[in-house]
């Protein structure tokens, strides 16, 4: 599946609700939309700059949703790429291998802390306009490597 339009994307995001991610402790459940927002959040707080990268927090998780095929991670590459462009897919793929990427690396170790972060991470629409931002500029320039 490849997402054509940030509706397509926000509804999904929105379709993770209630998806159980992963334990975060004894009898304890992470929701994967809360996942996704505590994950971009944090990415925001400390690397304010990098919108991309804070977008692949937000994205990453979406493959579980998406069906069968390859892992979950390469399904989500695959869906957001023509919508946000080969870096953002490049970095949603990577996090799930180890490598020596500095941006990767920090896109995982958000992902970890958001497991047990309580913080406020904020709604889902808080990201519509960033999202639409990187989609359109990908569209201009025709999302190539």
């Amino acid at each position: 599946m490849e997402l054509r339009s940030v509706e397509e994307l926000m509804d999904l995001l929105y379709a993770c609700r209630g998806a159980a991610l992963a334990p975060a402790g004894p009898g304890r459940r992470v929701d994967a939309h809360e996942h996704a927002l505590r994950t971009a959040a944090l990415l925001r707080r400390r690397r304010p700059a990098d919108k991309e990268l804070q977008v692949a927090g937000l994205v990453q998780g979406i493959g579980q949703l998406l069906g069968p095929g390859p892992g979950p991670a390469e399904r989500a590459a695959d869906a957001v790429r023509p919508l946000l462009g080969a870096r953002v897919a490049r970095l949603v793929r990577a996090a799930a291998a180890d490598g020596p990427d500095e941006d990767v690396a920090a896109l995982r170790q958000a992902a970890e802390e958001a497991l047990t972060d309580g913080s406020d991470a904020g709604v889902l629409e808080d990201w519509r306009t960033l999202l639409g931002l990187l989609a359109a500029r990908d569209s201009r320039l025709g999302a190539v490597d």
